[in-house]
């Protein structure tokens, strides 16, 4: 339990040391004393260098705390209230939802939508269709879940309904331009360098409200652990505890996957890294550790992603797998260890 409560402060520590990294790191060199000059409200560095930080940096950096802190949410809700821990938003079907609205609006504007001459327009118009493909995905998932009792079953029908939209997706890219083809392919490329100080205010509150949100479910879900009968004789609606974990993780999807692309793996194994740092599945510390622990791993993904190379920023979703797939490989044969051991 002290564990626990000593760990908060230092992952916070840790978040704002990455945070100030990924102010300072860059493709192009800019003098720490010019940064905090520049955070500093001066207005006698270069207007180019105050660009840099200002605009491109600093919301990049508050994209990645926010959206790797909702993504981890997301996946711990899922997990716990489905039993499943490779439980996930894609697993619903809800990311693929997202990048099917998105490959109508781009494959079928031959790739226009990004690459137009009024690019404002081009970006909600993507954005939009995100929001609304998750949406539409959360609404059929809702659907059945309040006809069907079974959490596997429901698993095994979000699973299918992804197939579903990632076959359109494949018949739209077959008829696509090569230019739709080759914007398509960059937004599943996953980036947090989409979100300005103009949009940043919706994408912030969304997410804040919703995990303020979920940190009402703590009590019912720390019940629901010690098992579904349980917590139904104890008065806790299971059915609707499941719907709530959709809908709340349905919005987080649908915000962060129309702002930031289909983000893969930081949903799946954070909640896993936050489990192993305090060792309890109490959610009062379990919740807060795994949205600081989210936060700390989007924003060193991202500095990996903008170490000064010769090609630019390397693809988000080219170094999330790195950090997270080895992390489930670890999981999985730990579980797997476990349950030899019950033999």
């Amino acid at each position: 339990m002290r564990r626990s409560w000593y760990l908060l402060p230092v992952l916070a520590c840790c978040m704002v040391m990455l945070f100030g990294l990924n102010l300072f790191s860059g493709a192009v060199r800019i003098p720490a004393n010019d940064i905090l000059d520049i955070l500093g409200g001066s207005h006698s560095v270069k207007e180019s260098w105050r660009f840099i930080v200002i605009h491109s940096r600093l919301p990049q950096a508050l994209t990645a705390i926010l959206c790797g802190g909702a993504l981890s949410v997301c996946g711990l809700l899922l997990q716990t209230v489905f039993r499943n821990p490779l439980a996930d938003p894609s697993v619903f079907g809800i990311s693929s939802g997202s990048a099917l609205g998105v490959a109508l609006v781009i494959l079928t504007a031959g790739g226009s939508a990004i690459g137009s001459a009024i690019p404002v327009m081009g970006f909600i118009s993507v954005v939009a269709a995100a929001f609304v493909g998750a949406m539409i995905m959360i609404g059929i998932i809702f659907l059945i879940s309040c006809k069907v009792n079974s959490n596997t079953l429901l698993l095994i029908v979000g699973i299918m309904i992804g197939y579903i939209a990632s076959s359109v997706i494949t018949m739209l890219n077959f008829f696509a331009t090569e230019e739709g083809v080759r914007s398509y392919a960059i937004w599943g490329m996953g980036d947090f360098t989409n979100l300005t100080f103009d949009t940043m205010p919706m994408f912030a509150l969304t997410i804040i409200a919703c995990i303020l949100w979920a940190s009402f479910l703590v009590k019912p879900l720390n019940i629901f652990i010690l098992g579904q009968d349980y917590a139904e004789n104890l008065g806790i609606r299971t059915r609707r505890l499941r719907t709530t974990v959709l809908l709340l993780t349905g919005l987080l999807t649908a915000v962060t996957t129309a702002f930031c692309g289909p983000v893969s793996f930081i949903g799946l194994a954070v909640p896993h890294i936050a489990r192993l740092l305090i060792r309890t599945d109490d959610y009062r510390q379990l919740l807060p550790t795994t949205i600081l622990t989210g936060g700390i791993v989007a924003l060193f993904c991202n500095l990996v992603c903008n170490f000064p190379s010769g090609h630019g920023i390397i693809p988000l979703n080219a170094v999330t797998p790195i950090v997270g797939a080895p992390v489930i490989i670890y999981i999985l044969l730990k579980r797997q260890s476990y349950d030899r051991s019950l033999t």
